[in-house]
């Protein structure tokens, strides 16, 4: 079993990820167990897949619809966001749309991912990470308190640093 990076720590991922290879069927059967299936297949067994007693997660690849899932944030464990390559930032976006519209479950990143993006990833609503192989992951974790102070508002910290400093009293 694989380890991520969970909520700022290193823990052994008890998730399936079922559908990375080519040729899935989405209508094909899927094993038992905590699962993360690709949009395709959540969309074609949504009713079956429900009816399941065992966690469920939903892995989105860089050009799936995030809205696809709005109907179904509360009932799903985990959603993954896929970043096949390092310089695909399209998954930026899914997460801040993921956490805008009130989900609260775990948010992974995962695929060609190094712990120097960790911080923004984390800036923009992900709590997981599943890194590329050779990152070191208890080195990758530091990187999660690479910056103390942020300009810009966002998920983690919706006010700007201007609005912060009014909020406290300081106007330097």
């Amino acid at each position: 079993m694989p380890d991520v990076i969970r909520n700022g720590a290193v823990t052994p991922d008890a998730w399936t990820f079922v559908g990375l290879g080519e040729g899935f069927d989405a209508a094909a059967p899927l094993p038992t167990g905590a699962i993360v299936v690709p949009l395709a297949a959540w969309q074609a067994q949504r009713e079956a897949l429900l009816a399941r007693n065992e966690s469920i997660g939903v892995w989105l690849a860089p050009a799936d619809d995030a809205e696809a899932l709005r109907g179904d944030l509360g009932r799903l464990a985990l959603i993954a966001v896929q970043f096949p390559k390092f310089t695909d930032g399209r998954g930026y976006s899914t997460a801040v749309l993921l956490r805008r519209a009130g989900y609260q479950g775990e948010l992974r990143a995962f695929g060609d991912l190094g712990r120097d993006q960790l911080f923004y990833l984390s800036r923009v609503g992900f709590d997981a990470f599943a890194l590329r192989e050779r990152e070191d992951l208890a080195g990758a974790i530091a990187s999660l308190r690479d910056f103390h102070e942020t300009y810009q508002g966002s998920i983690n910290q919706p006010a700007p640093l201007f609005r912060r400093r009014e909020t406290a009293g300081t106007t330097r």
